[in-house]
């Protein structure tokens, strides 16, 4: 064989090599003919024609997204700092394409826009206490505004929220405060039902006059037991009365 026919056996060679691709099953092929959109292929064994015909491989697979942590200024003027993650996939291979330069790069500048917007709407407190449902939120914002791309975003959640010292202290004494409340109302209840206790006590003993001097007498024992000094105590007029008309 001349090397002129091992040149052309090489170059046919190489050509074939060229036109065949494999795809992996979490893989598809966009594919353009003449700088035209033609179809979706894959996954599997995918022969193209070199020059002519060009494919973009699209990655089907959930990706993870790190959000970087945004400085936010939340609506009660709180300056935090507030980073998430993202979990999206690509539903449409052609749209993800040719509808976005860079459907990662898109997605991750969207959600860092998101998150400051969303974040911006609520309170320091809501940040804090509803994150499942500034979640939700987060993640329909999204899901809405890249579905158009051909992205599918499943879910986000927002990993930590830095508070600065300041800030800290003032939650501390805040949440103090609270608590104090809580145990002044729960005093003041205490209270209140005590004295409707009293009340009723008050109006049985006064029903029957009796049951007055036996309470008195039952005090005067009990002080008598528990103390051993000598207690100056008033008597009633109406039970000297009965014990000197005796």
């Amino acid at each position: 064989m001349g090397p002129i026919a091992a040149f052309l056996l090489a170059g046919l060679l190489f050509l074939l090599l060229s036109m065949i691709k494999i795809l992996r099953e979490y893989e598809r092929g966009v594919i353009f003919t003449l700088g035209r959109f033609w179809k979706v292929k894959g996954p599997g064994l995918i022969i193209i024609i070199p020059g002519i015909q060009q494919m973009i491989r699209v990655d089907l697979r959930t990706v993870v997204m790190d959000v970087p942590s945004q400085d936010v200024i939340s609506k009660d003027n709180v300056s935090v700092k507030v980073n998430a993650v993202v979990y999206f996939r690509v539903l449409g291979p052609d749209k993800a394409i040719i509808q976005v330069e860079n459907y990662y790069e898109a997605t991750s500048q969207l959600a860092q826009t998101t998150l400051r917007s969303v974040l911006g709407q609520r309170e320091l407190d809501e940040i804090l206490s509803e994150r499942k449902k500034i979640n939700q939120d987060i993640q329909q914002i999204l899901d809405a505004q890249t579905d158009c791309w051909g992205i599918k975003v499943s879910n986000v959640e927002i990993k930590h929220v830095d508070i600065n010292e300041t800030m800290i202290r003032a939650i501390a004494k805040q949440a103090e405060a609270e608590r104090e409340r809580r145990a002044k109302i729960i005093h003041a209840e205490g209270e209140l039902q005590a004295s409707h206790k009293l009340l009723d006590a008050a109006k049985v003993l006064s029903s029957q006059p009796e049951s007055i001097q036996l309470r008195y007498l039952q005090t005067l024992s009990n002080i008598a037991v528990n103390n051993s000094s000598t207690i100056i105590f008033p008597m009633p007029m109406d039970i000297i009365n009965k014990v000197m008309r005796q």
